[in-house]
């Protein structure tokens, strides 16, 4: 437990660098550079954590590739890593399709239709999967690498599977939150931190997306103890990222649907409905890498 102790105290300390330091930080750029508070205040938070986190890391042994999950070779990373966005999006392409047969998304007229549409699609997709890349690789290297590492170590692989679940599903309910540039005082770090996280005090509105975060978190922790590293973690996040940003990019939620509770309001594509699909998908990928993994190791024999 004491490696877990240690990543909640950074994340708590990036929170804290937010409410203690976003202000005079915002007063040496953000007046002269016309930079929002909010976003001086996020780039406060995340150096916070990245010196936090290189600290934390070399302290408890984390700072080497194997601990880090990216103890294959490159060659063989990226072909893993290129399987897993393959996978991703085959594995949630069924799931965006029901919600359109069930009527819980329709496309978005303007999307629909132009002219260039194939182009506008395959700059989506593209756009959607290098996002996709850079959270998964963010996400991925903290929590399946470094962070389950720790905990897999010292209290084993069911409660690093666990925690990393469920800190990856609660790092995306820290919601959005601006303050205008006349309204800044000493207090606004403060203020911001507690706008941020305002989506906590009501459990039960964002408890389908929850849940469904950390299904995702599970299975991902899952593959991680299968394969050993984060490649495919990497890639299947990617993909799973890329497939839902050009869904809520090439249509909207229908709101007045019958089934429309089993769409979250998080993002109105996850929720009860891909909750129920993650066993699913779960099921199959376990089985692919059990056998990819078994695999692989007769070869080497």
């Amino acid at each position: 437990m004491k490696t877990l102790a240690w990543f909640l105290g950074l994340i708590a300390a990036g929170l804290a660098a937010i409410a203690l330091l976003a202000w005079p930080a915002w007063l040496l750029v953000g007046p002269a550079l016309d930079v929002p508070f909010h976003r001086v205040a996020n780039r406060v938070g995340m150096l916070a954590l990245l010196i936090g986190f290189i600290v934390v890391a070399r302290r408890l042994g984390l700072a080497d590739r194997a601990s880090l999950g990216y103890g294959l070779p490159r060659r063989a990373f990226l072909a893993e890593g290129a399987i897993g966005i393959v996978l991703g999006i085959a594995s949630m392409l069924p799931v965006i399709a029901l919600l359109f047969a069930l009527g819980l998304r329709e496309p978005k007229h303007a999307v629909s239709g132009a002219g260039n549409f194939a182009f506008v699609l395959g700059s989506l997709v593209l756009g959607g999967l290098g996002s996709g890349l850079v959270v998964a690789f963010i996400e991925e290297t903290f929590l399946r690498g470094a962070m389950y590492a720790g905990i897999a170590r010292q209290s084993g692989a069911r409660l690093a599977i666990i925690a990393t679940a469920l800190i990856y599903a609660a790092t995306h309910f820290i919601a959005r939150y601006r303050i205008p540039a006349a309204e800044v005082d000493p207090w606004s770090g403060v203020a911001l931190l507690g706008g941020a996280l305002r989506t906590f005090t009501q459990p039960l509105g964002i408890l389908d997306a929850f849940l469904c975060l950390t299904g995702v978190g599970v299975l991902l922790g899952i593959v991680r103890r299968l394969t050993g590293n984060i490649a495919a973690c990497i890639g299947l996040h990617a993909g799973w990222v890329c497939v839902i940003t050009v869904a809520r990019e090439t249509s909207r939620r229908t709101d007045t649907h019958g089934f429309g509770a089993l769409v979250s309001n998080y993002d109105g594509v996850i929720g009860w409905l891909v909750l129920a699909w993650i066993p699913v998908i779960g099921w199959a990928l376990v089985r692919f890498y059990s056998r990819r993994i078994s695999g692989a190791s007769r070869t080497s024999r």
